[in-house]
């Protein structure tokens, strides 16, 4: 799966379901291309259209079960990578690594915000 895919993905896990065009901003990629991500996607199983209840003009990419699935797995393999590196480590690493854990946690809330301000 492409490194696109997966974010798309995760972002659809995040943020719930989107449109198109918003996909195509929030991952830098054009909407032609993000029309074909999610069409190849959709034929794996892993989103499906849906119109919108709000407004029926509009269609919405949704994770299904089988995305989610997939989501969580690549999450859980990501944390048993990093468990099993932070063994690696001293105990004064490890400490130092503590230490800068809300740091670490206020960039990836400053990238999450980012990422659903496509405009930004």
């Amino acid at each position: 799966m492409s490194l696109t895919s997966a974010a798309t993905l995760a972002t659809l896990d995040k943020t719930g379901p989107r449109r198109i065009t918003d996909l195509a901003a929030a991952e830098s990629v054009t909407q032609p291309a993000m029309t074909v991500l999610v069409r190849v996607m959709e034929e794996s199983g892993l989103v499906e259209r849906k119109g919108d209840p709000a407004d029926k003009r509009v269609t919405l990419v949704f994770l299904t079960e089988a995305g989610a699935a997939y989501v969580r797995t690549r999450h859980q393999a990501g944390v048993d990578a990093y468990a099993r590196l932070i063994g690696e480590l001293t105990d004064d690493e490890v400490e130092a690594l503590t230490a800068a854990l809300p740091a670490l946690l206020r960039l990836a809330e400053l990238e999450s915000h980012a990422r659903q301000e496509p405009d930004r």
